[in-house]
């Protein structure tokens, strides 16, 4: 594939849909061998969650596969078990994200699979985790947003509770995932022994809330929607300027009183009501109308230069033409084109991880589905031409 960190490892990704396939992407860009496992003809559930489409290839799916390679194998046969098991004996890790206890009816759970590779890194994601009330209950990143708190604390006050624009819960999972694979491999290469990682929705969901859960923790208060304000900091919220909403981050006094100067008010920093952070999280609700009639008096674009020429933190809230169009965003190379074997090129988005010595590569296409199993097969199992056409024939891969 190519060089990279994590070019020494392999890993056998039987994941589908968002949280696993994200690890396994991070993964990949780093280098990894990454061989996807799927169902014949129907492949992962996200090839056909659209449109959008490119040459028949779901947005959705381009965005979290790329990198990796595609092989086809029928899981409920026999002979698809063996491939598995045999291609586990030869991974560093392996992800899957089937319901509790669904792969040890194939042979296939950490406890199978364990004995052929004492050196695997065997990681569980699922919705509820592996014990419990909940193991056996299907798990989706909008149903825990619900279940997890967030959607308690998204939305406006007098609206209803609301969901993350993007699916939040998995793409974490899917970091969390990387992160707890990374350190057993570690922890492996001092011990010479695998383990297992049981990654739940719920339990990352229910970490992510960070501050917010901390402070119900420590108040025994639910914390409750507040839109773009936040519980802690004030001013810290979109504003409507005459001809559009801004952002304003306001960490600290020294930029409220800055603030203060720009907006032509500089007397509401010495205010006792508004000096201090604390004092201004108590009275908000005398403060923010008062700088919202002000700041509706002027341009977005007039505001935000003022404000970024005094240190204020501002900025303008962008739909994703403005983000590609943006001059740093553009600068960082955020958008990256692949060759791709039906469109041409595809379009993606770049890596994030940008490692000085060994960096992350974003440009490998996304597989078509088993592209990559006749390769798979005779290279890493060094079967021979008539045993993979057999199983072809057979309809196991």
């Amino acid at each position: 594939m190519h060089s990279g960190a994590l070019a020494h490892l392999r890993v056998l990704d039987l994941s589908r849909v968002l949280a696993g396939p994200w690890a396994s992407q991070v993964l990949a860009d780093l280098g990894a061998e990454v061989i996807k496992v799927e169902r014949p003809f129907a492949g992962d559930d996200t090839r056909a969650w659209g449109p959008p489409y490119l040459a028949g290839e779901s947005a959705y799916f381009i965005s979290t596969n790329r990198g990796k390679k595609s092989i086809t194998v029928d899981l409920s046969r026999p002979e698809g078990q063996e491939i598995v098991r045999r291609l586990a004996a030869r991974s560093d890790a392996l992800l899957e994200n089937f319901k509790a206890g669904a792969l040890e009816r194939y042979g296939l759970g950490y406890a199978q699979l364990a004995p052929l590779n004492p050196r695997l890194v065997y990681c569980s994601i699922s919705g509820f985790g592996q014990t419990g009330p909940y193991r056996d209950r299907a798990g989706y990143d909008f149903l825990v947003q619900g279940m997890g708190g967030l959607m308690s604390i998204t939305g406006e006050p007098e609206g209803e509770p609301m969901k993350v624009g993007v699916a939040v819960t998995d793409i974490l999972t899917g970091m969390y995932a990387a992160t707890a694979i990374l350190a057993a491999l570690t922890h492996r290469d001092r011990s010479g022994r695998g383990q297992h990682i049981d990654l739940a929705l719920l339990d990352v969901q229910v970490a992510m809330l960070a501050n917010q859960a901390e402070s119900f923790l420590v108040t025994g208060s639910p914390p409750e929607r507040m839109g773009n304000a936040h519980p802690s900091i004030v001013p810290y919220r979109a504003f409507a300027a005459r001809d559009g909403h801004l952002v304003l981050a306001v960490g600290n006094d020294g930029q409220f009183a800055r603030l203060c100067t720009v907006a032509g008010r500089p007397e509401l920093a010495s205010d006792a009501r508004f000096a201090t952070n604390a004092a201004r999280v108590r009275n908000r609700r005398e403060l923010e109308p008062m700088l919202a009639a002000i700041i509706a008096q002027r341009p977005r674009q007039e505001w935000i230069a003022s404000l970024e020429a005094a240190g204020v933190p501002c900025g303008p809230i962008n739909d994703l033409a403005q983000v590609f169009a943006d001059p740093q965003v553009r600068h960082r190379g955020l958008q990256v084109e692949a060759p791709h074997a039906q469109a041409g090129t595809v379009p993606m988005v770049r890596s994030p991880l940008r490692l000085s010595e060994t960096p992350a590569r974003s440009d490998v296409p996304p597989p078509l589905l088993g592209e990559h199993t006749f390769e798979v097969l005779k290279e890493v199992l060094q079967m021979s031409s008539a045993e993979i056409e057999a199983l072809r024939a057979g309809g196991v891969i």
